[in-house]
């Protein structure tokens, strides 16, 4: 994903980018990857010779750490493990000049744990991309406990100069985005637990509009990043998020879902099905669309309630920057106030008036 930050650094800001890593092939591939993208863009007509070669030029790789000293803003895209994360920030932060600011792109972690060991917390900041980084309009700006207002200001400015939609959130597992789609992904993943096949699950979301259903999308993500991920959240709300050993044997099973010569879903894998091992209380589809929908509702109301945003509309902006929920629906709180779960989980509805969207 680092490639991807710094192909768009450079494409918006103009400035110079220096990667690193602990292999130099890696960085190797990762400057050629970027170069070539930038060629392409030439060839395309999108950009002139000249500016194609400025741009290539401002693109540099290397494993001496020392390149950063004059750095303005770090942004890290290791994987999601805290010790690792915190190492990372720790060595730069020996680095680095005061003013800079450090940004991390975790999904889950918390932001002020990654920064515990920092001296100076102060200029750490999330700052969350979804992939792909070109395509996806978002980037949740996260702001932890000890994250000062320059720190936040600057995140803010990098965003509009990257073309992204900014949303500010609170410092809690899975933001926004990846909290409700965790929701979405471990109410699948438990209801496979206790008997229902995912065939039923997936479509059961299809009313969602969603660009591709629950196990589609486990799919694309990786079985290993979703049980990792869904193992965070339930290890933060274990009274609604789920712990399921089948996704822990798909993880290691490595598939679920089948694809054409086009690498279009074409099923379920017949292997991937055999290994689950369900309960004796399979749902309907309409049975567990109402359970999800019921839970999402619950959930945005818990997320209002502890400010990880201000309003039901930074939620829906969200989802549809960043997940995909079909803007013609006017988000997915309008969509939850007409199905009816806003009523049932809290008695009330997240719009008053409810909004219709293009849909009714």
């Amino acid at each position: 994903m680092a490639r991807q930050f710094a192909l768009l650094f450079v494409r918006r800001l103009r400035v110079p980018v220096v990667l690193t890593d602990i292999d130099q092939t890696r960085l190797d591939e990762a400057v050629a990857y970027i170069h070539k993208e930038i060629s392409g863009l030439q060839t395309k007509g999108r950009i002139a010779s000249d500016e194609a070669s400025r741009l290539q030029a401002l693109v540099t790789g290397t494993t001496d750490k020392s390149a950063f000293a004059d750095a303005d803003w770090i942004i890290e895209a290791v994987f999601e493990e805290l010790a690792i994360k915190q190492e990372v920030f720790g060595e730069f932060e020996k680095i680095v000049s005061p003013s800079a600011v450090m940004a991390t792109n975790t999904s889950s972690l918390s932001v002020a744990a990654i920064g515990a060991t920092l001296k100076h917390p102060g200029r750490l900041v999330g700052f969350h991309f979804f992939n792909p980084v070109a395509v996806m309009p978002l980037v949740e700006v996260v702001r932890a406990s000890s994250t000062t207002d320059e720190t936040l200001a600057t995140a803010m400015k990098v965003a509009a100069g990257l073309r992204k939609t900014a949303v500010i959130t609170s410092d809690t597992t899975g933001f926004v985005v990846n909290r409700l789609l965790a929701k979405l992904l471990g109410e699948a993943m438990h209801a496979v637990d206790t008997g229902t096949h995912p065939s039923v699950v997936d479509g059961a979301c299809a009313p969602f509009g969603l660009p591709m259903p629950p196990f589609v999308l486990l799919d694309l993500v990786g079985l290993k990043v979703g049980a990792h991920v869904l193992d965070t959240h339930h290890a933060a709300f274990p009274d609604r998020f789920f712990d399921s050993p089948n996704l822990h044997k798909l993880a290691d099973y490595g598939k679920i879902i089948t694809r054409n010569s086009k690498g279009n879903p074409s099923g379920f894998d017949q292997g991937a099905l055999a290994i689950l091992r369900g309960g004796q209380s399979p749902m309907t589809a309409d049975e567990f669309r109402r359970r999800i929908e019921d839970g999402l509702a619950d959930e945005i109301h818990r997320m209002l309630d502890e400010g990880v945003v201000h309003k039901p509309e930074d939620i829906d902006l969200c989802m549809i920057m960043g997940a995909g929920w079909p803007f013609q629906m006017g988000g997915i709180t309008p969509y939850l106030d007409r199905v009816g779960a806003s009523q049932r989980v809290f008695g009330d509805t997240f719009h008053h008036p409810p909004i219709r969207g293009v849909a009714n």
